[in-house]
């Protein structure tokens, strides 16, 4: 995959349909399969921020090319303005009317980013009553120090894909909000969480340790 940083607020990204395929999707589905389209583009994004530190904070706006051997992707974050309300686009008006938002990505995403700020508010909730996490680690020795950290009282498994390791975290409903924020906070200094899901990791990677993998590791590397 190429990735262009346009500037502070964009990135220009172009992936071919042979990528895309040896990354386990169908050229067809990527289109019509919602879910589908969801993971490859969240596993995109993980790749645009691990290169170029690209954030994914607040309202996007998407532009998607199909060229003959593959897509061109477009991606603008947008900005508050300093009262708080307004979302702001970066861009002049010239550049606006060059970057639609392109329909179908926006339908795959829209319970994940929204012009509107309650809608925005209303994920965020979504994402505090979350139970399960996959957190990604770049270094093996970040999982060491992690498993230092005095934490318990959820599962966790490791796995392995692409050169990088997978921590599959799972809180149980006894768990308050506060919680998990709490010890997931702890997790993410050591870690970053993944868009990808669990079950694309499973069958595309390799499991390392099935369950207390941070018990396991800590015992062996202590």
């Amino acid at each position: 995959m190429e990735i262009e940083r346009i500037n502070e607020y964009t990135v220009k990204f172009y992936i071919s349909y042979l990528d895309i395929e040896e990354r386990g999707f169908d050229r067809d589905e990527i289109w019509y399969n919602r879910e589908r389209s969801e993971e490859l583009f969240w596993e995109m994004m993980d790749e645009v921020h691990d290169e170029e530190d690209f954030m994914v904070e607040g309202p996007l706006w998407i532009q998607v090319q199909a060229l003959d051997k593959g897509l061109e992707v477009i991606v603008t974050r947008a900005q508050l303005s300093k009262d708080g309300q307004k979302i702001e686009l970066p861009l002049s008006e010239d550049k606006v009317k060059e970057l639609p938002v392109d329909e179908n990505i926006e339908s795959i995403l829209d319970h994940h980013f929204s012009d509107d700020l309650d809608e925005k508010s209303e994920s965020q909730e979504e994402e505090e009553q979350q139970l399960e996490f996959l957190v990604k680690f770049n270094d093996f020795e970040h999982l060491i120090s992690l498993s230092k950290v005095q934490l318990s009282g959820f599962t966790n498994a490791l796995y392995s894909m692409e050169n990088r390791y997978y921590l599959y975290v799972e809180f149980n409903d006894e768990h308050s909000d506060e919680d998990i924020e709490n010890m997931l906070s702890v997790i993410l200094e050591y870690g970053q969480e993944s868009r990808m899901t669990i079950h694309r990791v499973a069958e595309y990677g390799k499991q390392i340790i099935s369950e207390d993998a941070l018990s396991v590791i800590k015992q062996h590397f202590s």
